[in-house]
């Protein structure tokens, strides 16, 4: 009879599924176990966000997301949705977009960041159509410390899947020459790509995060973005320590502490001094002309 009823319950469970984010897991007993589904919070639903992370890759985008998720009315997605610059995905509508974005209260705002979209031609267009007025949120750090991250990222990942490696070096030069096809250098173009989006939306819907001070010293910088998406000061030092093993701030909040993944901060490789020069030579010119187009400089080398 036990059994029987097991079973009745399993089949009802299965049959009213829901979103992974509101089923959890039951023990019924020694070695069974069921998935419960679970009601969104009353008063909640689902929006398109109200504000964007669109970049840079290994500019600090994933710390962003985490230090502003610790605001009460912030809502922010789970998972990056590359729906803005995969073709594939945004064929399938806004509708299924949405569908992927948290469960929130009316008081508060989604937040979405996919670090590709700041490098995508398409996406500025597209962001735009669904919503003209949408805030942008970009962080940007050093643009040579930046590929370097962006290398390390690739070598560690290439290194676990068990695919063969290149020295730095070798994929930063080619002939003798900055091999500027390298898709890690043209990231850094941030003055290309920062002329695609200022022809889609003024600067004043554009909130450039500084990821080089953000890490030293989040408060600061998470406090303009407070002000920029007009949310009430939420976000307070208590929020942040220094871990000394990791090498940078972690998050304090609701009685919980939590660090980045243990991918973020990786250690650089060393990398040959006169190819190092070389590609902050190369990419001075790109960091003038993005400071004259956002109208404000940065400590990069």
């Amino acid at each position: 009879m036990a059994c029987l009823l097991v079973s009745v319950f399993l089949l009802v469970l299965q049959t009213y599924a829901a979103p992974s984010e509101f089923v959890q897991s039951l023990d019924l007993g020694p070695g069974l176990t069921a998935n419960v589904t679970l009601s969104p919070p009353p008063g909640t639903s689902k929006h398109a966000p109200h504000s964007i992370i669109i970049g840079v890759r290994k500019g600090g985008t994933r710390a962003l997301l985490e230090m502003l998720d610790i605001h009460p009315e912030v809502a922010a997605a789970a998972t990056e949705v590359h729906f803005f610059d995969w073709d594939e995905n945004y064929a399938k509508g806004f509708d299924w977009y949405r569908e992927l974005m948290p469960y929130s209260y009316p008081h508060q705002i989604t937040v979405e960041k996919t670090p590709g979209y700041f490098t995508s031609s398409l996406a500025p267009e597209r962001i735009r159509a669904m919503n003209s007025s949408i805030k942008l949120l970009l962080i940007l750090r050093d643009p040579t410390e930046r590929v370097v991250s962006d290398y390390t990222q690739v070598y560690f990942n290439r290194l676990e899947n068990h695919k063969p490696v290149q020295a730095i070096e070798n994929l930063l030069v080619r002939s003798g020459a900055l091999n500027t096809r390298y898709k890690a250098i043209q990231r850094s173009f941030y003055d290309v790509h920062m002329r695609n989006w200022l022809r889609h939306f003024p600067l004043e819907q554009i909130h450039i995060v500084d990821g080089d001070t953000l890490i030293r010293d989040p408060l600061p910088e998470l406090q303009k973005v407070e002000r920029f998406l007009n949310l009430p000061p939420r976000i307070m030092s208590s929020n942040f320590y220094f871990n000394q093993t990791k090498g940078f701030f972690c998050i304090r909040s609701e009685g919980r502490e939590r660090c980045l993944h243990e991918s973020k901060g990786r250690p650089h490789p060393a990398v040959n001094s006169t190819v190092l020069q070389q590609l902050r030579s190369y990419l001075r010119e790109h960091n003038r002309n993005f400071y004259r187009l956002v109208k404000r400089s940065f400590d990069w080398q």
